[in-house]
């Protein structure tokens, strides 16, 4: 089974590309959708102990969350030293479960794959990019995100240009929605073919 990885930067379209793999029946594993399901079990009784403000009916409050490490942002080595460890398990079992049942590929989006420095053990790399212009109005469009809270991403996250250039495919997203999904289906096509 080939384990392919898939990243990129903020607003770049990485859960157009994912879905896209989705729906061509391939297994597929978010990360933030990882997250979201810790925020809700696993993680909150460990994050209460160091944060308890940040927990409200027995969750992670996400918008609490963001706002502490936007004011601040060293508490976030904290967090990830909490969290990454119980997402990495679930990567491994869902990559276990995808092989156990003779995928011949399997994706997992990992926002923050190169910034980690954590080898997942993906055999390739596919990285989402769109123009710097569009990527700030797609991102500023999002609920609650504001021009401040973007920096803050950004700054976290590696150039666009880096990631491209560490990748083993890129999907050039500023076309239309379409056009995404027919170069996800061709890479499909290519990468099961090489595999099966």
């Amino acid at each position: 089974m080939l384990k392919l990885g898939l990243t990129g930067s903020i607003a770049t379209g990485k859960s157009t590309v994912l879905r896209a793999f989705a729906d061509l029946g391939v297994p597929t594993l978010s990360s933030d959708e990882v997250v979201h399901d810790l925020y809700e079990g696993e993680a909150v009784a460990l994050l209460a102990k160091v944060f308890p403000d940040v927990i409200h009916g027995g969750k992670v409050d996400r918008g609490a969350l963001s706002a502490r490490l936007v004011a601040h942002p060293g508490d976030l080595k904290t967090v990830e030293a909490i969290v990454h460890p119980l997402v990495r398990r679930r990567i491994g079992a869902f990559l276990a479960d995808a092989a156990q049942k003779n995928a011949p590929l399997a994706v997992v989006d990992v926002p923050l794959l190169f910034e980690s420095g954590y080898d997942y053990g993906f055999d390739a790399v596919a990285v989402t990019a769109v123009d710097d212009a569009i990527q700030r109005q797609r991102a500023l469009a999002r609920p609650g995100m504001t021009v401040e809270k973007l920096n803050t991403i950004l700054a976290r996250q590696m150039p666009q240009a880096e990631k491209k250039r560490r990748a083993t495919y890129v999907f050039e997203t500023s076309g239309p929605v379409a056009e995404t999904q027919e170069k996800v289906r061709e890479l499909v096509e290519k990468l099961t073919g090489l595999n099966g």
